[in-house]
C-alpha cells in the first residue's frame, strides 16, 4: 500500500473505488483502522496529512482533481464530518448528491418537503435579526427554537413560556459569533421554532441505495434526563431497540426518500416516535452518527457501518442480534458543564469505576468541542440504574 503522502495513479492500486473525506472535529482510531487496511482514497488535505503523520496510519490521499474524477465517476462518499459538506458542494454542486444534501441541511427545506406526510405540523422560519421582535403569543407551545442549519444539540431550546422565549433569546444572543464550525454545519443566522414533537427519540444510521430503498444500519434510542432535557448525553442499542422498530422505520424511510430523491447516499436521521405516529426531527447528509459515534454498532453487534455501506452489503439482524438478548449497549457523551474553569481535570477512572463494563473509553482533547470524551459501555437489566444516574449527573462530581 502506498504510504501517506504519495498520490500514484490510483485505480490499478486498489480494488476499492470510494472516496472518503476526513475532517475535523474528530476522527476515531476504529474508523483510521479501517480505512488504512482497506486502502480506500482519502482527499487530501493539510488535516489528512498531519492525520497520517501523527497517527503513523498509511492513508492513500488523493488531490482534489482526482478526487473529484472519483466521485463523478459513480464512487461511493463517506465523510466522518459535515465540515467536508462545503468541498462536496463546490464541486460537485451541479450533482443529484448535492441537491440532497442541501435538502437535509436545512432543515427548514426538509419540514417544508416531509410536511406532505405530516400536515399540519407548526413550524416557522425566522430571520435571527427577527427573533427579539417575534410574537410568540398565538404559538402552540411547547415548540422547540433551534438554528435551521445545525450540529449535534447546538442551539435549540425547548419553549413552554415566554420566560423561556426571553432567555433563548438571551443565549442566542451570547453565543453569536461563537460558532467553530463552518456554515454548512452550523448557522444561526436563521431559525426554525417547531412544534415540540413527542414520544421516544431515536437516531438511524442508513444509506439509501441506488433505487431509493433504505438499508438500516443501526438504531440507538436517544434517553433523556427530563421534559426540558435537550442534551445528547446518552443513547442506547441493542436486540431489543433493533427488533421493535426496523421494520416501520424502513416503511417510515421508504416514503420519506420518496419525496426527498436520495440515491446512493448515506445518512443520520433523527426521529419521534408516539404510538404509530413518526416524525423526523432532522436529516444529517453523507455521514453516521456525528463524532465517529457510528462505531457503537461494531461494540453492540459486530458491524462496521462505514465498510458496510461502502461495500453495499446489507446487514443480517437476525444472524447479528443472536444471542445478545438482554443486553444494552450504551453511549455516553461526556459534555463538559457551562463555565468550566480552565484548570479542572476530569477523572476518568472514577468514571469507568461507576459502569458494570466498559468497552471503550474514549478520551477527547478538542477545543471545539466541550466533551470530555465519550464511553462505550455494555450493561444488562441488573444494572441499568447506572445508565440512569449519569443521564441525571452534571458531571461535577467525577472533578478533581
Amino acid at each position: 500500500m502506498p504510504s501517506a503522502g504519495t498520490a500514484p495513479s490510483l485505480y490499478n492500486l486498489i480494488p476499492s473505488l470510494d472516496m472518503i473525506f476526513l475532517d475535523r472535529p474528530y476522527v476515531s482510531d476504529f474508523l483510521l483502522n479501517s480505512l488504512s487496511r482497506s486502502g480506500r482514497a482519502v482527499l487530501r488535505t493539510a488535516f489528512t496529512e498531519e492525520l497520517a503523520r501523527k497517527t503513523a496510519r498509511p492513508l492513500l490521499l488523493v488531490n482534489d482533481a482526482e478526487a473529484e474524477e472519483r466521485c463523478r465517476s459513480g464512487e461511493r462518499l463517506y465523510s466522518n464530518s459535515e465540515n467536508a459538506l462545503d468541498w462536496m458542494l463546490a464541486h460537485l454542486g451541479d450533482l443529484p448528491l448535492a441537491q440532497s444534501i442541501r435538502i437535509m441541511k436545512d432543515k427548514a427545506a426538509l419540514r417544508r418537503i416531509l410536511g406532505q406526510l405530516d400536515p399540519g405540523f407548526f413550524f416557522r422560519e425566522i430571520p435571527a435579526a427577527e427573533l427579539p421582535s417575534t410574537d410568540i403569543s398565538a404559538w402552540p407551545c411547547p415548540f422547540i427554537l433551534k438554528p435551521s442549519v445545525g450540529f449535534l444539540s447546538m442551539g435549540v431550546h425547548t419553549i413552554t413560556n415566554a420566560e423561556d422565549w426571553k432567555r433563548a433569546l438571551e443565549t442566542v444572543t451570547r453565543d453569536a459569533g461563537l460558532n467553530h464550525f463552518p456554515d454548512s454545519v452550523v448557522n444561526q443566522s436563521c431559525f426554525i421554532a417547531e412544534q415540540y414533537i413527542t414520544g421516544d427519540e431515536y437516531a438511524v444510521d442508513l444509506y439509501f441505495d441506488e433505487q431509493g430503498a433504505p438499508v438500516i444500519l443501526n438504531i440507538f434510542q436517544h434517553r433523556f434526563a427530563s421534559f426540558e432535557d435537550v442534551s445528547d448525553r446518552l443513547y442506547v442499542t441493542g436486540e431489543a431497540v433493533i427488533r421493535a422498530n426496523l421494520p416501520r422505520f424502513t416503511e417510515w424511510f421508504s416514503k420519506a426518500n420518496a419525496l426527498i430523491g436520495a440515491r446512493n447516499f448515506p445518512a443520520h436521521a433523527e426521529l419521534r416516535v408516539d404510538g404509530e405516529h413518526i416524525r423526523p426531527i432532522e436529516f444529517n447528509p453523507m455521514r453516521f452518527a456525528g463524532l465517529c459515534t457510528t462505531d457503537m454498532a461494531a461494540f453492540a453487534f459486530g458491524l462496521n457501518t462505514v465498510e458496510t455501506w461502502l461495500n453495499g452489503s446489507r446487514p443480517d439482524f437476525d444472524t447479528l442480534l443472536a444471542g445478545r438478548e438482554g443486553k444494552t449497549c450504551s453511549m455516553i457523551i461526556l459534555d463538559k458543564p457551562r463555565g468550566l474553569p480552565e484548570n479542572a481535570v476530569f477523572d476518568y477512572k472514577k468514571l469507568v469505576s461507576s459502569f458494570q463494563h466498559v468497552l471503550e473509553l474514549r478520551k477527547i482533547d478538542v477545543p471545539e468541542l466541550p466533551l470530555f470524551g465519550i464511553i462505550f459501555a455494555e450493561t444488562d437489566e441488573r444494572h441499568r440504574n447506572e445508565l440512569d444516574r449519569i443521564l441525571k449527573s452534571d458531571l461535577t462530581e467525577f472533578l478533581l
